[in-house]
């Protein structure tokens, strides 16, 4: 594990509770989910699992990953029978490939994983990503750039002979995040 990450996430969680509650899943996952051939899912960084709840209440049964222990802990409380989850570290873990139909990461950024979480779709498996973008506009204090899209940046990652790009945004977050920020979203189907 990266221990420097699982002690950051699991301090956030611990620190910051209302991270932890009860919220809806991204908007735009409502629409994303009807790309998808199949019911195998994996949410990356599910975080407390609410696109992940979402998943599971629409058929899909869904592998939630994520690195900090009190996120997942919060997700199996809910005790969904459709939900597994796996604590991970992004940076050594390694996907079965050709496995899911379906694969989000929403809310975070991790550009090294993309690849690997292409390879772990199937034929025609739909990966939807939606995390935050630097914006002059932006109300949350500076961070780390590393973990902010440039402009357009999400639809540099993918090769068109290998993907279908079926939809790409940039918009502001929903009014019930904490602050108001500006986002990528893209949803590719592999060929």
């Amino acid at each position: 594990m990266a221990i420097e990450d699982k002690e950051k996430w699991n301090k956030k969680y611990k620190n910051t509770p209302e991270l932890l509650a009860s919220r809806p899943q991204s908007y735009k996952l409502s629409n994303i989910i009807n790309y998808s051939k199949g019911l195998d899912a994996l949410d990356v960084a599910c975080g407390s699992g609410r696109n992940s709840i979402f998943l599971a209440n629409s058929g899909f049964n869904v592998t939630s990953v994520d690195i900090s222990e009190i996120a997942l802990n919060s997700l199996n409380e809910k005790n969904n029978p459709k939900i597994k989850t796996q604590l991970v570290d992004l940076d050594t873990h390694k996907f079965d490939e050709n496995r899911y139909d379906l694969i989000i990461m929403t809310n975070f950024l991790d550009r090294k994983a993309i690849p690997k979480l292409v390879k772990a779709l199937k034929k025609e498996g739909v990966l939807f990503i939606e995390t935050y973008m630097f914006h002059q506009e932006n109300e949350k204090p500076p961070s780390n750039p590393d973990f902010l899209l440039k402009e357009g940046e999400l639809k540099s990652f993918f090769d068109e002979k290998e993907v279908e790009i079926l939809e790409y945004d940039e918009f502001f977050n929903e009014s019930f995040e904490r602050y108001k920020m500006r986002k990528q979203a893209i949803a590719i189907r592999k060929k």
